[in-house]
């Protein structure tokens, strides 16, 4: 039978990926990083009908940025807790007061006013101030520096001034994107966590099990097992049209359709119940471990319910639902589980909860006060879960927004990145250069996926208001950050074509989103 898929394989197998030689820029109409005069060149190569991936190298290596030490304030974030731990921002007065003290140990510190841009819903001007000693061009020489300075009882790092966001910086930046246009596209656009949810696996990973022509990281997850179960999605997951983590309330996620024709950048909330008889009792999680809610932004949790990016909020009494998606066993703990079959009746009582769950059974575990509710359900339940927004096959969670109706909108304080008297988070978050990956969508309905190397001396990365800029310049729409910094990751041809920043290779993640044939 001649099928649509069929159609496109043998499509692949005649098409010979091509390879467009690398042609530079016009001045003035490359990546509006650094001055306008820098080198770009762009290559363009066709990995199926449909899909292509575009290579863009701007700038070259810079002298003018160096290498230096960064020097952490004590007290720097002004509590008033002698035992605050020290922070890469403050205010001028404990900066100074950390200048004397290197000073007086025989260092030659410097204080730097850190000035960051106005985005969409963030004034921006003065984060605060930050210390450093030395301009070295090599890293030995500041590493040795570091290690002076660790010895007279400082806490320091070593950086390059290049990811700090300068404007005047001359790169180098590498840039990567992938183009489906659906018009000529015939395969499918997946979004892909691997066999279970709370595992990690690497990107290249999960596009070699499904034979995937490309692919790149996707949305945040747990990491620390303190936080939940590593791997487990930081927000909304929707896999192929089924909900299976709900949405961190009100923060953006990328939307698509398996066949690339529709796709965009959506926010969403979440509600939940569960119901036998009379008695209703509210969830408040999909597939994750009760009491733990990384990136906030649920219902009635500790410190907030708004999203706190990179934050795990509390709640001691939850309820959570489970779908056997999770993985081998529902998590272990305090409190009661009730496991329902397809027809939602009630077929085991688990105390302490934990434990497998057939295919297609679904599980309900409660702690604190709404464990002791879920006692008094009877046999039969009656399970809700609602996203409400935008919805598609595929709703992989991000943030912050990046572009909207084709004007650059970063909003890192709506999504929670920027914390109350934390300038310091912000600061290594959103203002200076790091990895990133990008989603979104153009005006010709075009779904892009880009990734740009950061946090080495080849590629510097970008800040949050640099990849609103990008995304735009690039074309896109709509457009939002996906996970970034170690996660970056994209692939090609069976190979990871990026260079992820982590020192030990590339990064096992939570989700993809692959390209097949």
């Amino acid at each position: 039978m001649w099928t649509r898929k069929s159609a496109v394989l043998a499509g692949v197998a005649l098409l010979a990926a091509t390879l467009q030689a690398p042609h530079a820029v016009a001045r003035g109409a490359g990546l509006p990083l650094g001055p306008a005069d820098l080198p770009e060149t762009r290559s363009v190569q066709t990995l199926q009908p449909g899909v292509t991936l575009t290579t863009i190298v701007r700038g070259a290596a810079d002298p003018a940025t160096t290498w230096t030490v960064e020097v952490a304030i004590p007290g720097g974030s002004g509590s008033p807790d002698p035992d605050t731990p020290p922070t890469a921002l403050a205010d001028r007065a404990h900066a100074d007061a950390l200048a004397d003290s290197l000073t007086a140990a025989g260092f030659a510190p410097r204080v730097e006013e850190v000035v960051t841009p106005r985005v969409a819903d963030f004034a921006g001007g003065v984060l605060g101030f930050r210390v450093r000693v030395g301009d070295f061009p090599v890293k030995a020489d500041a590493d040795a520096e570091r290690a002076a300075i660790r010895a007279a009882k400082f806490s320091a790092s070593t950086v390059f001034t290049g990811w700090d966001g300068e404007r005047a910086d001359r790169g180098p930046w590498e840039v990567r994107v992938l183009t489906i246009d659906p018009r000529r596209f015939r395969g499918d656009l997946v979004g892909d966590f691997g066999p279970d949810l709370e595992l990690r696996e690497t990107t290249s990973a999960l596009a070699a099990a499904r034979g995937a022509t490309a692919a790149v990281n996707a949305g945040f997850f747990v990491l620390d097992p303190a936080a939940g179960a590593p791997g487990d999605p930081a927000g909304v997951g929707v896999y192929a049209d089924r909900l299976l983590s709900e949405a961190t309330n009100g923060r953006p996620a990328f939307v698509f359709s398996a066949d690339g024709e529709d796709a965009g950048v959506a926010r969403h909330t979440w509600t939940g119940t569960v119901r036998s008889g009379h008695r209703v009792l509210g969830l408040d999680g999909v597939n994750r471990v009760p009491g733990l809610i990384r990136n906030c932004g649920g219902v009635g949790d500790r410190p907030t319910d708004r999203p706190l990016h990179d934050t795990t909020c509390t709640d001691p009494d939850e309820a959570v639902l489970f779908t056997s998606d999770y993985g081998v066993a529902t998590p272990a703990g305090p409190g009661v589980e009730l496991v329902v079959d397809d027809k939602n009746r009630v077929t085991d009582v688990r105390e302490p909860r934990g434990g497998p769950l057939a295919p297609g059974s679904r599980a309900i575990q409660g702690t604190g006060d709404k464990a002791d509710i879920l006692r008094t359900f009877g046999s039969r339940l009656t399970i809700t879960s609602t996203l409400r927004g935008t919805t598609g096959d595929y709703v992989l969670n991000g943030g912050p927004e990046l572009v909207r109706d084709g004007r650059q909108h970063a909003t890192p304080a709506t999504d929670g990145m920027v914390r109350p008297n934390d300038p310091s988070f912000y600061y290594g978050w959103v203002h200076k250069r790091n990895p990133r990956t990008i989603a979104g969508v153009d005006r010709q309905g075009r779904v892009l996926l880009a990734t740009i190397d950061g946090r080495s001396t080849t590629s510097l990365g970008l800040s949050i208001a640099e990849s609103a800029a990008v995304a735009q310049a690039l074309g896109m729409r709509d457009a939002i950050n996906l996970d970034g910094g170690g996660s970056t990751t994209m692939v090609a041809n069976d190979q990871v074509i990026n260079k992820p920043s982590d020192a030990a290779g590339e990064r096992p993640v939570g989700d993809a989103i692959l390209i097949l044939p």
